[in-house]
């Protein structure tokens, strides 16, 4: 594959799940010792990845669970934000300026602190109780923190008795490493095509139902926008028929992502209308480059996952025909902001 280092993305992705168990420490403890509730508090991209997991908590668990910005949440504070929380902060670097401002308050509230970090010496990586560490960079950190949030969410209906099948899905799991790298390989000979069409506009339209939107909107942001300057209109499938619709015309880029949980019908309501106003809708299915090996239950849980290695292998593509390598920037971590 053009540009991809293999044994590099599966030692990340295998470290990923690795930490199941420390995860599941964790959290049952967390919740036999009487913890109330539980936030997921990333900054940025981060914060999207977590998503699919408070979305699955939301709908599967009775215990509460929140998502907030830190940013704001170190001005307010919550009621809901005490002693007796569990808060899992992802950060790559382990150094994002308003998490590490965060983590200063969630110590002054006595909050059980979980980490998840790329690196341990950092404020992060010491300041967690615990921090877990999987090494990663930004071309493949997608996977690993959706495993991990995933696992989370699984800890939590395996400490409060709300899914039965918690031991077999943790160790399909352990096949997904290898999936993902199926899964590019399956996509490889349409990601130059696919990246064509990106670069074709500086303009595109994303959207996405369900645990997607969360990758549909991270993909338009944190790389179109962050990494190539290409300006993206983002908007729930939820949300599509309530205003958005009204800029499809002739020539405006619509890419719609497509998974495999019970939200796609909503993806397909806005493929059955786009196709008639504009020549350049685009659709990416996880359906049609996942392994069949892997269960439809995992299948489902894991296509923010699969999505974003397919995404992966399109910007790597994308990168080159633009001649504007992913790691350029204007402003981020060079100038005060």
């Amino acid at each position: 594959m053009f540009n991809f280092d293999e044994a590099r993305f599966l030692k990340i992705q295998a470290g990923a799940v690795h930490l199941a168990p420390r995860i599941d420490q964790e959290i049952g403890a967390a919740i036999a010792a009487g913890a109330s509730n539980l936030f997921f508090l990333g900054t940025g991209g981060v914060a999207y990845l977590m998503e699919p997991a408070v979305q699955l908590l939301h709908r599967r668990s009775g215990f509460p669970v929140y998502k907030d910005y830190p940013a704001e949440l170190v001005l307010t504070g919550s009621a809901n934000l005490t002693a007796k929380s569990i808060v899992v902060m992802p950060s790559l670097s382990g150094t994002t300026k308003e998490s590490v401002a965060m983590l200063a308050k969630l110590q002054e509230v006595g909050a059980r602190i979980i980490t998840l970090v790329g690196h341990a010496d950092t404020p992060l990586g010491q300041g967690g109780t615990p921090a877990l560490v999987n090494f990663a960079e930004d071309d493949t950190s997608s996977e690993s923190f959706y495993i991990q949030s995933l696992l989370v969410a699984l800890s939590v209906l395996k400490a409060r008795g709300e899914i039965d099948n918690y031991d077999a899905l943790v160790a399909e799991l352990a096949t997904a490493p290898a999936a993902l790298v199926a899964a590019k390989k399956a996509f490889e000979p349409k990601a130059e095509e696919f990246a064509r069409i990106i670069a074709g506009s500086d303009y595109h339209m994303f959207t996405g139902a369900g645990n997607m939107w969360p990758e549909a909107l991270y993909y338009a942001t944190c790389i179109l926008e962050e990494m190539q300057w290409i300006r993206t209109r983002p908007v729930h499938a939820s949300d599509f028929f309530h205003g958005p619709l009204e800029l499809i015309e002739p020539g405006v880029s619509l890419i719609l992502f497509r998974g495999e949980d019970a939200c796609d019908p909503l993806a397909e309501r806005v493929v059955q209308f786009a196709r008639q106003y504009t020549d350049k809708l685009t659709v990416i299915s996880t359906a049609d480059y996942c392994p069949k090996s892997l269960s439809p239950e995992l299948r489902a849980l894991l296509s923010p996952a699969i999505m974003a290695t397919l995404m992966e292998r399109l910007s790597a593509h994308l990168e080159v025909m633009r001649d504007h390598p992913l790691v350029t920037r204007r402003y981020y971590k060079r100038v005060a902001y």
